[in-house]
């Protein structure tokens, strides 16, 4: 470009130095050296600038096309945008979808899980009271038998006591001090029979006492088992209820052994 501007520069000096023509503003201009000059500044544009032209001329159509290509690009976003979309829209239904099952099928196996513990603790539960159950039963009977039995003994000692006593007594009746010590000793030893069958009872009765409370003791481990696993299935609530049955069933043992003490 400075080539440019310094034969601008001769040309314009060219006319200004040129002679006047007489009468006018024209000059004399010597056009060879002014052809020269042209065709020099002509030369010296660069290349570009006919490029530029032509962008120039074609400004219309290139906008025009340029306009379609922007608009082709828009629409295959937007179709592109849609699709992934729509393919996001699928996907996540069917994710919730397989959520929605996968918690259905849980739900089915907590509660299959927890009916089956249910089954399991009432069986044993009922297993545990049956077997509780001809245990006392066999614990009373046997108890009940040995102190009929122990019972037996003391009336049958009584009697053999009573009958050498008297036998003594008709055989030493002269002797009235023989036979008072003979009568004492025979209520005497009637009073231990009765004593000893008397604590043999009370031995029987608290044996069967204590198993009875151990007893209590496992049907209430085993009904708040049952509560707890009845609480888990209803959900939400299970450490209340649970608290709750622990305290009452507390409350009730400890008013049934403060019972049984006064008794």
């Amino acid at each position: 470009m400075y080539r440019v501007f310094q034969a601008l520069d001769d040309l314009i000096a060219m006319i200004e130095e040129a002679r006047n023509i007489p009468m006018t503003n024209n000059c004399v201009v010597p056009r060879q050296d002014s052809l020269l000059l042209l065709d020099e500044i002509r030369d010296a544009f660069p290349g570009e600038l006919d490029d530029a032209q032509d962008v120039l001329d074609q400004r219309d159509s290139i906008l025009a096309e340029a306009e379609a290509k922007a608009r082709e690009l828009v629409g295959n976003a937007q179709a592109e945008a849609n699709q992934t979309l729509t393919d996001a829209r699928a996907e996540s239904e069917g994710m919730v979808a397989d959520a929605n099952a996968q918690a259905n099928k849980l739900v089915v196996d907590a509660r299959e899980r927890s009916d089956a513990m249910m089954l399991t603790a009432e069986t044993e539960a009922a297993a545990t009271v049956d077997s509780a159950q001809r245990q006392a039963e066999d614990t009373t009977s046997r108890a009940r038998a040995e102190a009929e039995r122990t019972v037996d003994d003391a009336e049958a000692l009584y009697d053999r006591m009573l009958t050498e006593a008297r036998n003594e007594q008709q055989r030493m009746v002269s002797e009235s001090e023989v036979s008072r010590v003979a009568d004492e000793e025979a209520r005497r030893v009637r009073e231990d029979a009765y004593a000893e069958a008397s604590r043999r009872r009370d031995e029987c009765d608290d044996y069967v006492e204590q198993k009875m409370a151990d007893f209590e003791d496992v049907l209430a481990t085993t009904i708040r088992t049952v509560q707890r696993g009845r609480a888990e299935m209803a959900g939400g609530y299970a450490y209340g209820r649970d608290s709750y049955d622990d305290g009452a069933a507390a409350g009730d043992e400890r008013g049934y052994r403060d019972e049984r003490v006064r008794r």
